[in-house]
């Protein structure tokens, strides 16, 4: 089979199993499968577990006991900034401009913008990633935008796409739900949604890029732990296969087994791509080089805040409803949520290597 083939193949397969296990959980507890395939999806019929100290301790046990050892390795390596490879560009200061004003109309409500107020959101992205990409050129001379404005382009589509695999896995767990939506028709649903879901990995990426340009920060992560991985094709198989079985369990146990929404796509894209044969950021710790792995979870991380914080006032919004930690919040994201960013960004980043764009072409 040619290495196209293997692709396609890869690709098709793992999209049948981010749709079809999840059913086929549903269809084994043997409830009715229609309210999952609702569109807008306007019935909430998942019900959640009240906060638990214990479920949050232990999570927040988890996570520091991951993200800890990549904060100290940071602080404890000296670093050197570059100096900046020119000034911030004039369609940068342009984008700066309008995001503020798009920033406004989103938070006010003013009458005579009633009409447009529920399109708000992609104006705004649309500048951030402009911005974004006028600060990485600011500091190295290139971005995604200028200098492979093809790829860069190209993920607009991908990100629509993307992006609504997620929100069809929180129809099992139900973790956000959208205000303003139930009189919408599922053709206006999808017409509102695809616009800003199209922002998703540009944002990313650019984000991304202008993390890279400050490489001093990273360089404590270039020869870092080594992560050696033995019969890598045995390992995929059996990720692959721990992955479908975790996807088939959020639509059981959707109360335990939630926060797989976040890492299953992570491993089946990972896995998939391992057994083409082609090589992806993950292959960058066996090496013990964890820089590019870091700067995609963050720059995800950076874009959540954004995303978070702009949604607080806007019109229509989303809601969380996360189970056992649904508190401390951050915005409407409870402080322990934005740990799903994390490896989000790590998905991000698998996608924009699809058209090229593998994050070392942002370091200067």
């Amino acid at each position: 089979m040619t290495q196209w083939l293997k692709v396609a193949a890869g690709w098709i397969g793992g999209m049948a199993l981010l749709i079809g296990m999840p059913l086929l959980g549903i269809r084994l507890t043997g409830a009715p499968l229609a309210p999952y395939l609702e569109m807008p999806p306007r019935t909430n019929f998942v019900t959640h577990a009240p906060f638990s100290w214990v479920a949050f301790a232990a999570l927040a046990l988890g996570i520091a006991c991951v993200v800890g050892p990549v904060i100290t390795r940071l602080l404890r390596t000296p670093h050197r900034s570059l100096r900046p490879a020119g000034r911030f560009p004039w369609w940068g200061w342009l984008a700066l401009l309008f995001g503020l004003a798009a920033w406004t109309l989103a938070w006010t409500r003013f009458p005579w913008f009633s009409a447009f107020q529920p399109f708000t959101f992609t104006p705004l992205w649309l500048s951030y990633i402009i911005v974004m990409n006028a600060l990485a050129y600011r500091r190295t001379g290139r971005s995604p935008l200028t200098h492979a404005p093809g790829a860069f382009l190209s993920l607009f589509p991908i990100s629509a796409v993307f992006w609504w695999f997620f929100e069809y896995l929180n129809r099992f767990v139900q973790n956000w739900h959208y205000l303003g939506i139930g009189e919408l028709t599922a053709a206006e649903y999808v017409m509102r949604a695809m616009l800003p879901f199209a922002t998703v990995l540009p944002a990313f990426v650019a984000t991304r890029a202008w993390l890279a340009s400050y490489p001093g920060l990273w360089a404590g992560l270039a020869n870092w732990r080594p992560v050696p991985l033995a019969r890598p094709r045995i390992l995929a198989w059996s990720a692959l296969s721990v992955a479908a079985a975790g996807l088939a369990g959020i639509g059981i146990w959707h109360e335990i087994l939630f926060p797989l929404l976040w890492i299953s796509p992570l491993i089946v894209i990972a896995s998939l791509r391992a057994l083409a044969g082609i090589p992806t950021l993950l292959n960058d710790p066996a090496r013990g080089d964890w820089r590019r792995v870091v700067v995609a979870a963050l720059a995800a991380l950076t874009c959540g805040f954004f995303w978070e914080m702009w949604n607080i006032f806007s019109l229509e919004k989303w809601i969380y409803t996360v189970p056992f930690v649904d508190a401390f919040h951050l915005f409407e994201m409870p402080v322990l949520g934005f740990a799903g960013y994390l490896p989000f960004g790590l998905e991000c980043a698998l996608m924009a290597e699809l058209v090229g764009l593998t994050g070392k072409e942002d370091v200067p």
